[in-house]
Formats: structure tokens, C-alpha cells, sequence
């Protein structure tokens, strides 16, 4: 058997130090991979639950071995960009997604959890709340003095749509507040959704009529809400259902359950079932009562949603970049058909990774007609032995993309041909290698074109990636047109997108001269252009596509340096590994050495340089405002050691990052202060001998304004 595959479907507590290193590499590539064809080319290949199973097992090493990497930032992504079509409006309170368990024992995992981040002993009972997981689409009502002002989609959790109009439509959410006691501003939360039978019959209206028949609830509520037209909303038959809130003016609540009873009270629907529980035994019965039930709610569920009761332990657990401490889905297991597998494509990636994609005559799966596939990788086919004329096993986990399971043996054709990785890209023709890793001498799990920014399949989708909402978000130019004005000629590298207008009114090219553009698209294209020159340094780092670097971590970079100056006067130093700066690199909490490599790596190649420069010539970055800017310790860089006696350590570095500091693992002359427990060893030293200004627990509370 080959020894990475052998590790690599091994146990978390069953990996060496060194084989959770490479172990740890693959998922981070993996999930780093996936990440962008899922956010950034609206092309997933995998589903929701191979996609948690992935950061799963990630961060089950990353328990077992902390010091090798730290939280990988790209599995922290929520959402999608918002859509163009609506007018934007930035959440008060991020709109975050949950993290999912699947098994039993992950329920009770999740419960341990929130007992060691608390330091609460293991009979101290932890009440949760317990409700249907409704697959639809989030969404914020801000209501002030009880009348609603503004409805707003999720987006990507930072940014949604303003769908104000469209919200008032719906029976279920009231313009004002019935009773009484509910703040001067509250943000509630919940999701709109369409049941079976509504669905049913509207599907039925819109074949009768010749328009667009929907393939789900879920699709049909998102693309109901979603029109520009609220007359079109208030004719589907959409539903909602409040179970949260964002932004509060004051407190009003103590826990969970009492704030969702409120919300009835006031005049929201609310889930039913909606149970509190008191143990783990008691999360499971409900569990299995809700799916035992699912085909009697009338709308689709995926799963049931746990919720720490008490709000003040909400609060002190905190968030996650992509998720809170104190929730999870317990998710349903997947469905599952068999097809043929009629052929196997290869797909080049931005990064230039080769991804195998089957193509499956079409089957349906859980109500959804499928015709594709994910297969990962070669070893992932080898290892399951597929073969082109196959029949194979098709799960639809999560109730999104397919992935294929494997081969049904006994129905196997006698021309069922074996499938051969290409060892050459598709798209240019370069040569397809599997990166040999130098420690160990092994093989990567993915095979990369070497064609770099020759290849075109990976300098349009660098450009994509480039203008995409979460980078440049330029309007008007999408995806349509920027591989025809690459395919012309007219823009192979992102300065060429700000030098349009030098080169239009210079005559060395005429956009209005092509199809489907004329004097007014021209200029409104340029105009877009022109104002993403002044554009957050997040944005920019992030539009430059390096590898491993998701829209969180470019923010995390962009917070800790500051300015672009800043951060590419770092990048310069740590390109040489032994240095104090990529040392600093890797010191920043959220950054591992995976990250770092590959961000100095990046800087390292001449020509990514240069397209820096010439890009800088054009547009001005803008440091980001910093987080809590009234807090005393915003900006700061702050090291904890020893035993922390009033809080846990997870605790005190989430309470800091909240309040704008950047929390490190080790100290340096950059460290503005250690906070230093009993039992504080080589760290508190260090502080000594750089004279770091060291706090006692007690010192740091009374300095954040929490003694």
C-alpha cells in the first residue's frame, strides 16, 4: 500500500509528527483548492460534507500537534460576495455560518469543547437548545423602535443585499413589533424558506406558464427573494422562521431559549420543534425525533442546530473567523444513487492544479437531477479503483455537489477502461507534476501544470480571481469579459486592466469597437475601473492570488502590517527563512508555516514582483481601520504564558483579538506585552531580556477594562 495514502486515511491519533506535517499540507492545499472553486468560480466539486470532513480532520491534527500550524485561515471563509444586482448593506455584527458534526461522539466532542474552553469540570451541566436546521436562505431584519427599516441576504457574512422590499412581502415577518419589551434596535435573524407543498404548486403555475421550473425549495426561495421586482417575491409563497439576532442595543435576553419565546411574542414564527437539553443523551433523542420527522415538517431540513443556552457563555466563548464556539450542526447522513460513469475530464485550476471531474449520465439524487462529479485526485482514483463505463455510487452529502463513492463491482463492463492522469496540461501543454516534497522525498496529492503565466486556463482564472467581489470587485468586468479581452490580447496582467483608459484615449486600442460594447458601457466600464483605485489593502493582498491566502487571512495580513509599505518591506526580509521577519511571519496567530511558505514564496518570484510594482503605479492600497479603535490594546501584540487563572487561554487570545490586538505564539521585539501566569517559562524570559512590558492576569484585565 502506499505509504501517504496509508497516513492519510489514518486516524488523527494514530499519525507520527512527521506524517501529520505532510498530513496537515495536503488538507490545507486541499481545502485551499476547494475553497476557490467553491467561492471564487461558483464551481463546487465537493459537498458541504466532504468539504467539513476535510477542515475536520484538519483541525483534529492541528489538536494533536498545535505547534506544527495554526488555524488554517481558508477553512474560515462564510457565504458568497453579495450580488451587483442590490444595493449593499454591511452587517453590524458579522452573519457567520456554523461548523457541522456528523457522528455521535462529535456531539459530545462539541459539548468537551465548551466545557475545557470554560474551565468548567465535567458534571458541570451545559444546556443547549435544540432545532430543525431549515435549508434556506438567511436572512437580517433590522427593526428599530419595532418597525422594520432595512432586510438584508447573508452575502459573505460581512456584506449582504439589500432586499428590503422583497422582505416586506413575506406574511411571516411583521413590519412592527407586537407586545412589548423588545429593544430601540435589534437585528433578527432567521431564514426564508418555501414548503413542499407551496413548491409543489408553484413549480406546476410556472411550467403551466412556460417560465423557469425550480429544482428545489431551497433554489426556488433564494431565487424568489432575489428579484428586482418585489411584486414577483409577493407572488411565491415564502416563509420565515426567526431563531437569532445580531446587533442589540441593549440587553434584553438571558438566554437562548427565553430570547426565541420573545421572538414569537413579538410576532415571528419560530421553529417547532424548539427544545432546551441538558445532556448529550438529551441532544441525540431530539436529534433522532427531528429526523424521524422530516418528511412530516413539510419543508426541508438538513440537520439540527445545538445552541448554548446561557447567553453570558456565549459570550465568553466567542467566535471562530468562520463560525461561533457556542452552536453546531448536527447534519443528517447523505442520500445516494448509482449511475454511469461515462467519462472523466480534467480541469486546470488558478493555481494550476489538475483536478479529475466525473461526467455521470444523468440520475437524480435527492430530488436534484445530477450529470457531474467530483474525484479529487489520482490517488483517490486509483485507491477506489474507478473506471470510465463504471457504474458508480453517487452521494449528494449536504444536499449539494456529488461526489462519487466508487465502483459497483458486479456491474462492472468487460471494456470498463482504467483511468490515466494526463502528464501534461490540457490547457497549454506544459508539463503536469506531482511537487516533490524535499523533507520527505514524497509526492504531492496533486498534480500542477508548469506552466505558470504561460498557461492560459491559469492567467484567466488569476485574472478572474483578480476582479472577483471578494479582490478588485470591478463592475462590468466579469468573467465573460475578461477572458475575451485576454483572448484579444488587450489585458494579460492586472495593471493592464488600469491602463484601459491611458490606451483608449491614446488609440492604441478602441473598446468601443467590439461587439456588445458601446460609448456608454465603455465608460461606465472605466469609471468602475478608475474607483477601485483607491481599494483596502485586505482586498488587494487577496486579489493577488496567493496560494493558501483566503480573504482571511489577507485581512489577517493586512491588519498586522498596516500598510502595503509595511507589509512588502516584511515580505522582502522573510524571504529568507532565518530571518527575524519570517519568523514574525509565522508568530502571527492564524499563520503556519504552510501560509508562510507560500507567501514567501510568492514574493520570491521576480515577476510577481514586478506585476506588484507595476500595479502600484496604479492603485493606491488603504490600511484597514483597525478593530476596536477605542480599545487600549488595538494594534498591539500581545504574547500569553503560563496559567491563566480567571479565563482559559483560548479565552483570553479571543477576548484580545476582539479587541484589535494581534495575539503571537512567541516573543519578539515587536511583542508590546506578555501576559504572564504562573508557571511562565522561556517566554517570560525573553520578555525580560527584550524589556517587554510584562502584565500579571490581573494587570492585563484591569487594562482591558474587565477586572
Amino acid at each position: 500500500m502506499n505509504e501517504k495514502l496509508d497516513y492519510a486515511r489514518a486516524a488523527p491519533d494514530e499519525i507520527t509528527r512527521e506524517q501529520a506535517a505532510l498530513e496537515l499540507k495536503r488538507l490545507a492545499d486541499e481545502i485551499a483548492h476547494h475553497d476557490m472553486l467553491y467561492y471564487q468560480e461558483d464551481r463546487p466539486e465537493i459537498s458541504d460534507a466532504e468539504y467539513d470532513a476535510l477542515r475536520r480532520r484538519y483541525e483534529e491534527i492541528e489538536r494533536r500537534f498545535p505547534d506544527l500550524a495554526p488555524e488554517n485561515a481558508p477553512t474560515r471563509r462564510v457565504g458568497a460576495p453579495p450580488s451587483q444586482k442590490f444595493e449593499k448593506v454591511r452587517h453590524a455584527v458579522p452573519m457567520l455560518s456554523l461548523s457541522n458534526v456528523f457522528e455521535d461522539d462529535d456531539v459530545r466532542e462539541f459539548v468537551d469543547r465548551i466545557r475545557r474552553f470554560l474551565g468548567l469540570r465535567p458534571d458541570d451541566e451545559v444546556v443547549v437548545t435544540g432545532e430543525p436546521k431549515i435549508d434556506g436562505l438567511s436572512a437580517s431584519l433590522l427593526y428599530e423602535d419595532g418597525v422594520l427599516k432595512v432586510g438584508a441576504t447573508r452575502g459573505d457574512g460581512q456584506i449582504g443585499e439589500n432586499v428590503t422590499a422583497n422582505l416586506r412581502t413575506i406574511a411571516d415577518i411583521p413590519q412592527r413589533f407586537r407586545g412589548t419589551g423588545w429593544p430601540s434596535m435589534i437585528e433578527v435573524r432567521g431564514e426564508v424558506f418555501m414548503t413542499h407543498e407551496d413548491f409543489a404548486a408553484m413549480n406546476a403555475r410556472q411550467a403551466e406558464a412556460g417560465q423557469q421550473v425550480f429544482a428545489n425549495p431551497r433554489n426556488a426561495a433564494a431565487g424568489s427573494l432575489r428579484q428586482l421586482d418585489p411584486s414577483i417575491t409577493a407572488s411565491r409563497p415564502l416563509k420565515f422562521i426567526a431563531y437569532a439576532w445580531g446587533a442589540i442595543s441593549e440587553d434584553v435576553f438571558e438566554t437562548q431559549y427565553d430570547a426565541v419565546q420573545r421572538f414569537a411574542d413579538w410576532g415571528f414564527r419560530i421553529n417547532s420543534p424548539f427544545e432546551r437539553c441538558r445532556s448529550v443523551d438529551e441532544m441525540l433523542a431530539l436529534y433522532r425525533r427531528i429526523e424521524q420527522d422530516r418528511a412530516n415538517l413539510g419543508f426541508d431540513i438538513d440537520g439540527v442546530v445545538y445552541k448554548v443556552d446561557r447567553l453570558d457563555w456565549q459570550r465568553r466563548l466567542g467566535f471562530v473567523s468562520r463560525s461561533p464556539r457556542w452552536a453546531t450542526a448536527h447534519k443528517f447522513p447523505p442520500e445516494r444513487a448509482t449511475t454511469v460513469l461515462e467519462d472523466i475530464i480534467i480541469n486546470v485550476g488558478r493555481t494550476g492544479a489538475l483536478t479529475p471531474a466525473a461526467k455521470l449520465k444523468p440520475v437524480t439524487v435527492g430530488g436534484v437531477v445530477v450529470s457531474n462529479a467530483t474525484l479529487h485526485n489520482e490517488d483517490e482514483i486509483a485507491r477506489k479503483d474507478i473506471r470510465i463505463g463504471d457504474t458508480v455510487i453517487v452521494q449528494r452529502a449536504g444536499d449539494v455537489i456529488p461526489q462519487v463513492l466508487g465502483p459497483v463491482l458486479e456491474k462492472r463492463p468487460k471494456n470498463a477502461r482504467p483511468f490515466e492522469m494526463p502528464t501534461v496540461c490540457p490547457a497549454c501543454g506544459s508539463k503536469a507534476v506531482r511537487e516533490i516534497n524535499p523533507k520527505t522525498g514524497r509526492a504531492d496529492a496533486v498534480r500542477r501544470c508548469t506552466g505558470g503565466l504561460i498557461c492560459p486556463a491559469q492567467a484567466m482564472e488569476r485574472l478572474e480571481h483578480f476582479v472577483s467581489r471578494g479582490a478588485f470587485d470591478i463592475e462590468g468586468l466579469g468573467e465573460k469579459q475578461v477572458r475575451a479581452f485576454y483572448l484579444d490580447g488587450i489585458v494579460t496582467r492586472p495593471p493592464d486592466i488600469f491602463t484601459l483608459r491611458a490606451r483608449e484615449e491614446a488609440g492604441e486600442i478602441s473598446l468601443t469597437e467590439r461587439e456588445g460594447w458601446g460609448e456608454i458601457s465603455v465608460r461606465k466600464l472605466l469609471d468602475a475601473i478608475d474607483a477601485r483605485r483607491r481599494i483596502p489593502l485586505d482586498r488587494f493582498i487577496y486579489a493577488l492570488g496567493i496560494r493558501h491566502v483566503g480573504e482571511t487571512t489577507a485581512r489577517l495580513l493586512a491588519r498586522y502590517y498596516g500598510s502595503i509599505d509595511a507589509f512588502l518591506a516584511a515580505m522582502d526580509a522573510a524571504v529568507d527563512t532565518a530571518s527575524d521577519a519570517y519568523r514574525e511571519l509565522t508568530n502571527i496567530n492564524g499563520i503556519g508555516e504552510v501560509v508562510a511558505n507560500a507567501i514567501v514564496t510568492f514574493f520570491a518570484e521576480e515577476h510577481n514582483r514586478e506585476v506588484i510594482a507595476a500595479l502600484l503605479r496604479e492603485v493606491q492600497p488603504q490600511s484597514l481601520e483597525r478593530a476596536a479603535p477605542t480599545s487600549p490594546i488595538a494594534g498591539k501584540t500581545v504574547v500569553f504564558t503560563g496559567t491563566l487563572e480567571r479565563m482559559t487561554r483560548s479565552e483570553a487570545k479571543s477576548r484580545a483579538e476582539a479587541l484589535g490586538a494581534r495575539v503571537a505564539g512567541s516573543v519578539s521585539a515587536r511583542t508590546d506585552y506578555v501576559v504572564a501566569g504562573p508557571g511562565a517559562g522561556s517566554k517570560l524570559k525573553a520578555a525580560e531580556e527584550l524589556k517587554v512590558t510584562v502584565l500579571s492576569e490581573d494587570e492585563w484585565l484591569q487594562l482591558i477594562g474587565e477586572s
